[in-house]
């Protein structure tokens, strides 16, 4: 049996209640059912490459060759997945969560709300609406679905007040925080002389567990999104505990796909969690068109003037042209993928097609910024908090060491 043959039978099992044989697998069924103990990416079959590809691939210096093996170096380990698409002989695979998210659902006890990421929209069939994808998540054991847009939302506020402070001198400018975990990961490991332009900001996902369990003392979470590097993020000093779980939007895919779920039949559960500005953190230029936007709001006398890259290759070459002098905005906004989370490599979409869901979505929305969206405010209040601002300021739950 395959690894991936074995993952598709322990996830139909745990979900239909069917006999579990895993034979001899042992140590890979483990993989599965306790997926943070081991590294991001795992190994299926002993390497046999003559030319290392995967090493060469990783741009994060993560892999190197011993004793004529690639061996894997976890703390540099983005999770990109560029080894897993490099290796020509398909011995890597990427850590497997939907196993785990499957025990934790069955633990009826506490509450379990599955967080979406803003890249949600599309990526299930035209069918799975954003209402009838709530009324499946629920028919699993879910409690409800969140919007991580609604998050992004507040982040936005944050990052444009933010924006004020650290471009008061003509050559001041910020590195946006929020989103995309190698963009971070890359300017903490690699340039780390700019790293003071980066806001103490956690991203969106992490600001929506925390939040969540706030309001919902002892609830579980689940992340879902495009990414595998969110699965590395969420086991970063101070930011553990936020979230229980990530799935890709490929392996929320296989959970429909085990259980044969037909969306055309699930009922409408519609609920408006978040603004426009939210909603395009999915896509490449979208933080910046949204704290744009909110700069606008508050002071019409600032202007801030992004410059965005996408791709790995593209976010270092834009933070060595700061590195050089050559600061040619005030905003600088990376992202690791092709298109922004659109193109995330977990995706079950092609970019393209993604971004026009995405597009689409940001149109429908019912607010164009934070300070318009009603739900945004009544958690904040729930919180503690009169206004946004006053929550941006005075509360840790957005922040983080950076």
């Amino acid at each position: 049996m395959t690894f991936e043959e074995l993952y598709k039978h322990v996830l139909k099992s745990r979900l239909t209640g069917r006999e579990l044989k895993a034979g001899k697998a042992r140590k890979k069924l483990d993989c599965l059912m306790h997926p943070e103990k081991y590294p991001l990416v795992w190994k299926d079959e002993p390497c046999d490459c003559t030319d290392a590809k995967c090493v060469a691939a990783c741009m994060f210096r993560a892999l190197e060759i011993k004793d004529g093996k690639a061996v894997l170096n976890p703390e540099r380990c983005t999770g990109c997945a560029a080894c897993i698409e490099a290796c020509e002989n398909k011995n890597l695979t990427f850590s497997r969560d939907a196993v785990k998210a499957v025990e934790i659902l069955k633990d009826t006890e506490p509450p379990v709300y599955f967080l979406m990421a803003p890249a949600y929209v599309g990526q299930f069939g035209r069918d799975a609406t954003p209402g009838r994808l709530r009324s499946a998540l629920k028919s699993l054991g879910a409690a409800g679905m969140i919007e991580v847009a609604a998050f992004a939302d507040i982040l936005t506020l944050k990052e444009a007040l933010e924006f004020s402070t650290n471009t008061e001198t003509e050559d001041g400018f910020q590195l946006t925080s929020c989103c995309c975990p190698i963009w971070i990961s890359m300017i903490r490991k690699d340039f780390q002389k700019i790293a003071g332009h980066l806001p103490a900001s956690v991203s969106p996902m992490i600001a929506c567990g925390r939040i969540a369990k706030e309001l919902h003392p002892g609830c579980r979470t689940i992340f879902v999104g495009p990414c595998m590097a969110k699965k590395a993020e969420i086991r970063e000093p101070g930011l553990e505990g936020a979230i229980d779980c990530v799935l890709t939007f490929e392996e929320l895919q296989d959970i429909w796909e085990a259980l044969d779920i037909d969306f055309s039949a699930m009922p409408e559960d519609e609920h408006e969690h978040s603004a426009a500005a939210g909603r395009m953190y999915a896509r490449t230029g979208g933080v910046s068109r949204a704290v744009r936007e909110c700069v606008r709001s508050i002071d019409e006398s600032r202007v801030l003037r992004p410059v965005c890259a996408c791709g790995v290759p593209d976010c270092k070459a834009m933070l060595q042209d700061i590195l050089d002098g050559n600061v040619k905005g005030n905003f600088f906004e990376g992202m690791a993928c092709e298109g922004g989370c659109v193109g995330g490599p977990k995706r079950n979409l092609e970019m393209d097609a993604g971004t026009e869901y995405v597009d689409r979505y940001v149109e429908e929305a019912a607010y164009r910024t934070p300070g318009e969206n009603p739900y945004a405010m009544d958690l904040i209040q729930r919180l503690g908090y009169e206004t946004v601002e006053d929550f941006v300021k005075n509360s840790d739950i957005l922040t983080r060491e950076i």
